[in-house]
């Protein structure tokens, strides 16, 4: 019975803290300029800004090796 109490106790802490963790991050909302693109390289282009691409249609693909 207290093993169940400990885990039941262990969880209910990691769920508030990983819940206040998620409540102070900040994520982008609706209507904010977007954060520049920083790269090490680019493939295909020179490196481009959030202001040049201003109003035209972008697709971003984000992809990762392994």
């Amino acid at each position: 019975m207290r093993r169940r109490a400990r885990l039941a106790a262990v969880l209910t802490l990691l769920a508030l803290v990983t819940g206040a963790a998620l409540a102070t991050a900040q994520a982008p909302r609706a209507g904010q300029a977007a954060a520049d693109i920083t790269a090490g390289r680019w493939i295909n282009s020179a490196p481009q800004t959030i202001d040049g691409l201003r109003g035209r249609v972008v697709a971003v693909e984000f992809w990762t090796f392994g």
